[in-house]
């Protein structure tokens, strides 16, 4: 890792040991497929609650399909995470918005973090940016305050290094898919961000179900707890419950002043199970002992007999032309009757270009073969 900062006049640079995941870790993201994932893209929203129940802020994350391309380069299909925090405590306003885009594999394509606190007449902006391009991740992080840029730091890590690594962004989707299978893996130790944009490893862990009351009804959550472990700061600690089908219904930062909740159960995510084929014992059937079946086929019979005897009356070419061949047939006795009819019929062919009725004897015949 390298990284470089415009504090001093001289760019400083770094090399710092890069932690690595549990195989485990790497293993469970190896295995998610679209399957899994397409449920899990859908929005959701809930509400910042201080702790004396008053509501001070808003939290959305939105999880869909998109097309990422980097400076106009060539496309490919991604996920886009856009999350939106605002609140006011203690009368200090704070915005945090996250825009994400993460590869079908959930590997960080391009990340920004933009995080605003007004102090007064003083305004503070962070802004973080981290780009994928040629096998390297490149991050800025930017300190503005008062429109004017006080710091700027920038890393690169080469993504070699970084197997097991989740982003902001994508640590969205592994939570909902976390969630609906309702289970963790064994050793969940990822590799993550901390604040500084060091590289850190994070951990997940199943807490089990508990009880949580939304309006007047009793729901199971499944809780998840996430942990950043920072290089050079106290860890990060947050809990999150879910629904079943991944909504989150509660999120908790551990030391923080505010709840995230939900005011109202959302309309459940369900997949569609298809239908299991019927499958039909096979009956033997005596038609001519069914009634219904006997009678069908005796109105069948007679319809079709009207029919004919209509048609045979209405050409009576037919019966000349049947008693020409039949006659010409007996007189003829030939062994192959197929050929010898259709040599008979084949002047009266419409396809056929018109010939003599009567071919000569050395003129071969297209019904016959010769050797």
């Amino acid at each position: 890792m390298q990284k470089k900062s415009s504090e001093g006049p001289e760019e400083a640079e770094l090399t710092e040991r890069i932690p690595a995941a549990s195989k485990e870790a790497v293993s469970f993201l190896s295995l998610i497929g679209k399957k899994e994932i397409q449920p899990c893209l859908f929005e959701e929203s809930l509400v910042a609650i201080s702790e004396s129940g008053e509501t001070i802020g808003t939290f959305s994350i939105s999880v869909k399909w998109a097309c990422y391309s980097l400076d106009g380069w060539q496309e490919e299909d991604c996920f886009l995470v856009l999350a939106n925090s605002k609140g006011t405590i203690d009368g200090v306003t704070c915005k945090i918005s996250l825009t994400g885009y993460i590869s079908k594999k959930l590997e960080i394509l391009e990340q920004r973090i933009q995080e605003s606190m007004r102090l007064r007449d003083h305004p503070v902006e962070t802004r973080t940016k981290v780009v994928k391009r040629h096998g390297q991740l490149y991050l800025t992080k930017t300190i503005v305050e008062k429109d004017e840029e006080i710091n700027v730091s920038t890393f690169s890590y080469r993504c070699a290094q970084l197997e097991g690594l989740v982003s902001e962004s994508a640590n969205f989707l592994i939570l909902r898919v976390m969630a609906r299978r309702q289970s963790l893996p064994q050793n969940a130790t990822f590799l993550s961000f901390d604040s500084d944009q060091h590289i850190c490893t994070s951990t997940y862990n199943n807490l089990g179900f508990q009880k949580q009351k939304v309006k007047k009804e009793d729901v199971d959550v499944f809780v998840i707890e996430r942990t950043v472990h920072a290089v050079e700061a106290p860890p990060l600690n947050w809990q999150f419950y879910f629904l079943p089908d991944g909504h989150l219904s509660r999120r908790v930062q551990v030391g923080s002043p505010a709840t995230m909740v939900i005011l109202q159960m959302p309309i459940l995510i369900d997949i569609d199970e298809p239908d299991p084929r019927p499958v039909f014992e096979k009956v033997p059937l005596d038609w001519e002992e069914d009634a219904e079946l006997y009678s069908k086929f005796l109105d069948r019979k007679e319809e079709l007999q009207a029919s004919h005897a209509t048609y045979v009356r209405r050409h009576p070419e037919l019966n000349t032309l049947l008693a020409d061949f039949l006659q010409l047939l007996l007189l003829r006795k030939p062994d192959d009757v197929v050929t010898f009819a259709a040599e008979f019929f084949a002047p009266f062919s419409s396809q056929q270009p018109p010939c003599r009725s009567f071919r000569s004897s050395d003129k071969p015949s297209p019904f016959r073969s010769y050797v």
